[in-house]
């Protein structure tokens, strides 16, 4: 059976910083690229970021450049989200997914974690 767990969420200032974690088990994603989603008012998954297992390659949504840092752990199983400079527009639950493609489409991802919750106080 697989599982995403995701852990790293927290109450933090704006300007601060957290890494989000999310850990896979019940099988290998070799194949597969890892993202990061939250809700959004009239998206119930907005994507944020992904990158693939296989070779690391990453994409991002465009307004979260240079403040959001996409990574994995091969070894580890791991997938990892530095979010930097928090925003409280950043307030959201964070849910990881594994999906076939390198891709914004949520549709896209056939795995979902349950999520961290992410707070920025102003």
């Amino acid at each position: 059976q697989v599982h995403l767990v995701e852990s790293g969420g927290g109450l933090v200032q704006a300007g601060g910083s957290l890494t989000l974690s999310c850990v896979v088990s019940g099988r290998t994603f070799s194949d597969y690229a890892m993202g990061w989603f939250r809700p959004t008012l009239g998206k119930e998954r907005e994507f944020v970021a992904a990158i693939r297992w296989s070779d690391g390659n990453t994409y991002y949504k465009d307004s979260v450049k240079g403040r959001f840092t996409i990574s994995r752990d091969n070894a580890k199983n791991t997938v990892y989200l530095k979010i930097d400079n928090l925003k409280p527009e950043d307030t959201a639950l964070y849910t990881c997914a594994a999906g076939r493609a390198l891709t914004a489409d949520p549709g896209n991802y056939d795995y979902w974690g349950q999520g961290t919750q992410v707070t920025v106080s102003s």
